[in-house]
Order: structure tokens, then sequence, then C-alpha cells
């Protein structure tokens, strides 16, 4: 569960971490290298890739924006102001987070609570109708 942070007198909300993807991949991977080395080892590698971004990407949710930070170090902002729409992609096993803005179109997986993403997004940037 993520815990409202307050830093410089503004609250954000930071997502926890989630390996669910990032270990499936990994487990999926084994018997995949039974029916082919090189299939297991790309999608033990990218199973992987996903663990180490799990362990340092992290989403702030602050009143204004979506931070992205890597390993403490702010990389981008995305204000609401600039968001058209957002969506995550197949709901009984949340695996793809997907939002558009005004000038680009982004998707990450999802390595960090689904749920908590979700009530953020909510609250933040309620469906357009």
């Amino acid at each position: 569960m993520a815990i409202p942070t307050k830093t410089n007198s503004q609250q954000y909300i930071e997502l926890p971490p989630s390996y669910k993807i990032p270990w499936f991949l990994i487990i999926v991977a084994i018997p995949l290298c039974w029916l082919s080395f090189w299939l297991g080892g790309i999608v033990a590698l990218f199973g992987l890739f996903l663990m180490l971004q799990t362990k340092t990407i992290r989403l702030q949710f602050s009143d204004k924006a979506l931070d992205v930070y890597r390993s403490q170090r702010k990389i981008r902002t995305f204000p609401y102001s600039e968001w058209l729409n957002w969506q995550i992609f197949w709901q009984p096993v949340p695996i793809l987070f997907y939002f558009r803005e005004i000038n680009s179109i982004h998707f990450l997986p999802i390595i960090f609570d689904p749920q908590t993403l979700k009530d953020c997004l909510e609250k933040h940037c309620p469906a357009k109708s």
C-alpha cells in the first residue's frame, strides 16, 4: 500500500514495486528453454531486465504531475494537464499501463502495484467523457 509522503510542502504518493511480471517471465522461461534455448533465454533476459527496472524505477503522483524517478533521480515529469487518456490493459491480470499526452503516447509494464496505480489515476486524471 502506498503511503502519502510530504516533501517541500508538497504531498505525493509513490507507487510500491510489484515483481509479479518479472518473476512470471523468469519462471516461464525455464520450460521454454526445453522447447527452444534461444526463446527461453530471451524471455529470461527480458524478465531480468524488468526485475532491474522494478528495483530502480519509481512513479510518484503529485497534485500536478506524474513524476518518474530512477534511483532517487527524477528523469521525467508528465503534467496531468497534458493527458488525454489512460488505460490499464487486461484487467484480470494487469500487465500494461497506457497513457496518451497531447504530443506522445506511452506504454509501461505494470511493475508497480496496479490497484494503487488505478486509484491514483482516477483521483488525478479522471476519465474524460
